[in-house]
C-alpha cells in the first residue's frame, strides 16, 4: 500500500496558520494571567507590606493599633498597641474576628513573647457614656501608646485618626490588611474576652461569658428582667430603654367618644372652652 503524498502548503496558508497559533497563544496567556490574578485575590490579604513601605521611608518603630468591644452594651472598650519585631515573623496573624478563641489565645501568647513592645488599655462604661464610643476608643488607643515601653515613630491604625504628633496611616479594615493592626486586634480581643469572663462571675444572669456583653437575645432578655448594672453603657439605647420603667408601655385609648354626659356637665364644658 502506497503512503499518501504530502501536499506542500503555499506561503499564504502558512502565514494564516502561524497567525492562528499566535492568537491562540495570546488568548491562552490571558487566561493564565487572569487565573493567577484571581487566585492571588482569593488569598489572605493580611501582610507586612505596609510595615515594609514605612520602613523604606525611614520609620523603624511601627505600632499597630486596634480596639475591641465598641459595639458591646457592657463594660469597657479595650485598645491595644503592638510594635512587631520585623526579624521575628509570627505566622497566622489576621483579623481577630476571623480566628477561633483558641487560635487567638495562642497567637496572643506569641505576640507578647516576640513583639518589641505591646500594651493594652481600657476605657470604662462611665467614660464611654460621658464622651461617646468613638472618642472613648481614641482615648483607649492613646493610653495604650503611652504605656508602650518603646516610643513608636509611625502608627498603623484601624479606621481612625488620633490627635497625636506622630506620623500615622488610618486604614479601613486595617485588621485584615496589616499584621501590626491584626496583632493589636488579637491582644485587645483576648484581653476583653478575659475581662468578660471575670465580670460573668459577678453578674452571672447576663451570660457575659458567651455573649461578651453584645446585643444578643439572651442579653436583652436579661436586661428586661433584671435591669442594667453599673457596668452597662447607659448611652446605648437597649440599656437606656431597659432602665426606664415606662419603656415599652402601651396606653389604651380612652373611650371618650362613647362617654355619656348629662346636660349640666355638657353646658359646663362648653363654658370652659369659651373662656379666654
Amino acid at each position: 500500500m502506497r503512503a499518501p503524498r504530502l501536499t506542500k502548503k503555499n506561503p499564504a496558508e502558512k502565514a494564516t496558520e502561524k497567525a492562528k497559533r499566535r492568537q491562540a497563544a495570546a488568548l491562552h496567556g490571558v487566561g493564565l494571567t487572569s487565573a493567577v490574578l484571581e487566585s492571588a485575590g482569593m488569598g489572605r490579604l493580611c501582610s507586612s507590606r505596609y510595615e515594609r513601605a514605612a520602613r523604606q521611608r525611614g520609620w523603624m518603630r511601627i505600632a499597630g493599633l486596634d480596639e475591641a468591644g465598641r459595639g458591646s452594651l457592657f463594660g469597657p472598650v479595650v485598645a491595644a498597641a503592638v510594635i512587631l519585631n520585623p526579624k521575628r515573623r509570627i505566622v497566622g496573624l489576621d483579623d481577630s474576628k476571623k480566628l477561633t478563641p483558641e487560635r487567638r489565645t495562642t497567637l496572643a501568647e506569641r505576640i507578647r513573647r516576640h513583639a518589641i513592645a505591646w500594651a493594652v488599655a481600657e476605657v470604662d462604661a462611665q467614660r464611654i457614656d460621658a464622651w461617646n464610643i468613638y472618642e472613648a476608643s481614641r482615648q483607649a488607643m492613646l493610653e495604650a501608646i503611652e504605656q508602650l515601653t518603646v516610643t513608636p515613630d509611625y502608627l498603623l491604625i484601624d479606621a481612625v485618626r488620633l490627635q497625636i504628633q506622630l506620623e500615622q496611616k488610618p486604614m479601613i479594615k486595617g485588621d485584615a490588611r496589616s499584621v501590626s493592626i491584626a496583632a493589636a486586634s488579637i491582644l485587645a480581643k483576648v484581653h476583653r474576652d478575659r475581662r468578660m469572663q471575670e465580670f460573668d462571675a459577678v453578674y452571672p444572669q447576663y451570660g457575659l461569658a458567651h455573649n461578651k456583653g453584645y446585643c444578643t437575645p439572651d442579653h436583652l432578655e436579661a436586661l428586661r428582667r433584671w435591669g442594667p448594672t453599673p457596668m452597662h453603657r447607659f448611652s446605648y439605647a437597649p440599656v437606656r430603654e431597659a432602665s426606664c420603667w415606662a419603656a415599652g408601655a402601651v396606653q389604651e385609648a380612652l373611650p371618650l367618644a362613647a362617654a355619656v354626659y348629662d346636660p349640666e356637665t355638657l353646658e359646663e364644658m362648653e363654658n370652659l372652652e369659651d373662656r379666654p
